[in-house]
């Protein structure tokens, strides 16, 4: 692990630009993070980042990584409040028409929400010595030469110079894209699939032994193509329930409570609805809605040209549907990828960037295929679609029902889900033969062949 020297500043205080600089920090004499945002002193949710109010994953591969680059992170968070889960057994899993079959998997899943996994990393990171966390400060635009990145103009008038700059902007594409083709860099091509998502988060009081069966998280996604709805429970610190529940196209659920009890009633499981009917709310009023049109990949590693002095990273790379959880763990890893891209080279060089983009690329692919694959199950969704993705779907869609009843089925999907396996171990032969065999015996096996000949009604 090799000392560079100078200065890297990170444009974004949010998961992805406070892991840069912790993997920055040995490499560089200095890290400056920037937000145009207030970052808050507690956990609580900010205007910068608008779905902060909502259920959030993290998946069992990101949680590992934070432990290594922050060691005793994951006690710390239970400690303050954080839910410990084994993905196995804790988590009901209700997807193509049933329920997984529940099992001990040894995993450690950890549920909280997004304002204090947020905060703790923000703490761990300021107390780096050679790193600053500056709020409400706005950049403008990138200094430098054509071709080469030498720093950041913030909206003062003040400059701010650079051996390395760390776009982690989030979905600002457009934006960062102007402030390239000003230094006369190519902005990278990009991929848009239309989903329309939109869902609504309440947050609930929590008492034990309230949601079905002693389970701490619950997730719905109904039967597509014509079922669009997705629900989620996640048991989060303070005692609380995280409510979402919302869809794909248009399938988005009402803000008001009367609307949103509505909502859960009609789900195809009484989950929802029961805890909804048993726990109390927090706050009557305090209701959330986050609309999400489209999951977007800018494809960098395909630039015949890369800036030097300058690489995105998290959102500003690839932005995924929010509903597959995945956005806080593929920013972990592509901030690890790109401090050994660092080693690699030495410098902050163009060669060192077309490096990193195409370590990011490798990390993106699996849950950027994963999560577009699923959202093309619905007719309505748009965009490049991948010559076996219909193929693929109507084979996974037999895992998961296996998954009603084999153990393994399930293991092979929460391995792959959580980025802990590659997607080429569900198309294992042994796990084929089993999944078709196990999918026969799924209790809902005749109401999803019904459901994929029979149109919706109104509004589903």
């Amino acid at each position: 692990m090799g000392v560079i020297g100078g200065h890297a500043v990170i444009i974004g205080g949010s998961i992805g630009g406070l892991v840069a600089a912790r993997t920055l920090s040995p490499k560089f004499d200095s890290v400056t993070v920037i937000d145009r945002d207030v970052l808050p002193e507690g956990a609580e949710d900010r205007k910068g980042v608008p779905q902060s109010p909502h259920a959030h994953a993290l998946l069992i591969s990101g949680r590992m990584k934070l432990e290594k680059l922050f060691p005793g992170l994951t006690d710390e968070l239970i400690a303050g409040g954080a839910v410990p889960f084994d993905p196995g057994y804790d988590l009901l899993f209700h997807q193509m028409g049933a329920l997984r079959t529940r099992f001990a998997s040894g995993q450690l899943g950890i549920s909280l929400t997004r304002a204090f996994l947020e905060q703790t990393i923000r703490r761990r990171v300021g107390a780096l010595p050679n790193v600053r966390i500056h709020d409400r400060t706005a950049v403008s635009g990138l200094a430098g030469v054509p071709g080469r990145v030498l720093g950041v103009d913030l909206d003062d008038g003040r400059r701010l110079g650079a051996s390395l700059v760390v776009d982690a902007t989030g979905r600002s594409g457009g934006r960062t894209d102007r402030w390239l083709e000003a230094l006369d860099c190519p902005a990278p091509k990009t991929t848009t699939v239309k989903i329309d998502v939109g869902y609504t988060t309440r947050v609930l009081h929590r008492e034990p032994g309230e949601l079905h069966e002693g389970a701490l998280l619950y997730l719905m996604s109904a039967v597509p193509p014509h079922d669009k709805r997705a629900a989620a429970v996640f048991a989060v610190e303070g005692n609380r329930w995280m409510v979402t529940l919302g869809g794909w196209h248009r399938a988005h659920a009402p803000v008001d409570p009367e609307g949103f009890t509505a909502f859960a009633d009609a789900l195809p499981s009484p989950y929802v609805s029961d805890l909804l009917a048993r726990a109390k709310p927090v706050s009557d009023d305090d209701a959330h809605r986050f609309l999400y049109p489209a999951a977007r990949r800018r494809w960098f590693e395909r630039l015949s040209r890369v800036p030097e002095g300058y690489v995105a990273l998290g959102d500003a790379i690839c932005s995924f549907n929010p509903l597959y959880g995945q956005g806080m763990t593929v920013a972990t890893l592509e901030a690890v990828e790109l401090a050994r891209s660092l080693d690699r080279h030495g410098a902050a060089t163009a060669a060192m960037a077309r490096r990193y983009y195409r370590a990011a690329s490798k990390v993106i692919a699996t849950p950027w295929q994963m999560s577009t694959s699923s959202d093309f199950m619905y007719p309505e969704t748009t965009g490049a679609k991948g010559r076996t993705t219909d193929f693929m779907n109507r084979y996974v869609r037999q895992v998961m029902m296996a998954s009603h009843v084999s153990v393994p089925a399930h293991r092979v999907m929460l391995n792959v889900q959580h980025l802990l396996a590659p997607p080429a171990s569900v198309v294992r032969p042994d796990t084929v033969v089993r999944s078709l065999l196990a999918a026969r015996r799924s209790p809902a096996r005749a109401e999803v062949a019904a459901a994929r000949r029979t149109p919706s009604a109104p509004g589903a």
